[in-house]
């Protein structure tokens, strides 16, 4: 198990108004620790895992995820599309990540497992399928240190942005605004330039983007330019609210 001083700084994360977190499923796994220095300007890696029964793919298990861990610039925003969250999650969070979110669908337990892997000192996130009602999360949205809307269905890289998830976006923020909660929202999707504007307007503020910035000659550009695209439509966004 990893130690609180042996976890990653998270302060430019956290002071951040906006975060781009490049997405691993669009890298080249078999060059991964150079893939991995590409995104040096990103805020997270986002890494997922998929155990073929939530989803039908296969990707990375603890293993895995630990060599990443170790070799990453940026701390991992491990993201599970697993059954079972409330057995394998936490084994996640004691492997260093920085944060762990788990499927809203799976769980059986949202809260008690969010409380559980803030305790071994990861951030607890809950992901919700785009048919998935958010409404049961108002209430608890404090419990949580990120929400997860899917923009397209989970399981594959290279979807197409769902533009009909954006009012459910809307929701969460305004919720959000209302009770004064920090929670971050995060989108993961069919992101890149095109529609990073749209979820932004629509209230997220944390971007999981793949080929948008593994598929650009320079990824650290496409990075900068995904983060000044949102921050100007968050903007946006803010000043209408």
């Amino acid at each position: 198990m990893h130690t609180p001083a042996d976890r990653p700084d998270l302060s430019r994360a956290v002071e951040a108004e906006v975060r781009i977190n490049p997405s691993i499923l669009a890298a080249d796994f078999v060059n991964m620790q150079a893939e991995l220095a590409r995104i040096a300007g990103a805020d997270f890696v986002h890494v997922d895992v998929m155990d073929n029964h939530f989803v039908p793919n296969l990707t990375f298990g603890p293993q895995m995820v630990g060599r990443i861990q170790a070799t990453s610039p940026v701390p991992l925003d491990v993201h599970l599309m697993i059954d079972a969250p409330e057995r394998w999650a936490p084994e996640y969070a004691e492997l260093g990540a920085a944060s762990v979110t788990f499927h809203l669908e799976a769980a059986t337990e949202p809260v008690a497992l969010a409380r559980r892997l803030r305790a071994i000192g990861a951030r607890a996130g809950v992901a919700v399928k785009p048919g998935t009602p958010v409404e049961g999360l108002f209430d608890v949205l404090d419990e949580f240190d990120q929400i997860l809307v899917m923009t397209v269905e989970p399981g594959f890289g290279g979807q197409s942005f769902m533009p009909e998830t954006m009012p459910k976006l809307r929701l969460l923020a305004e919720q959000a605004r209302q009770r004064g909660s920090a929670v971050w929202l995060q989108v993961d999707g069919g992101i890149g330039e095109s529609t990073i504007a749209q979820a932004a307007e629509a209230g997220a503020d944390t971007f999981v983007a793949g080929s948008a910035v593994f598929g650009a000659d320079d990824p650290d550009a496409a990075i900068g330019a995904l983060r000044s695209s949102a921050l100007r439509h968050h903007h946006r966004a803010a000043s209408r609210s």
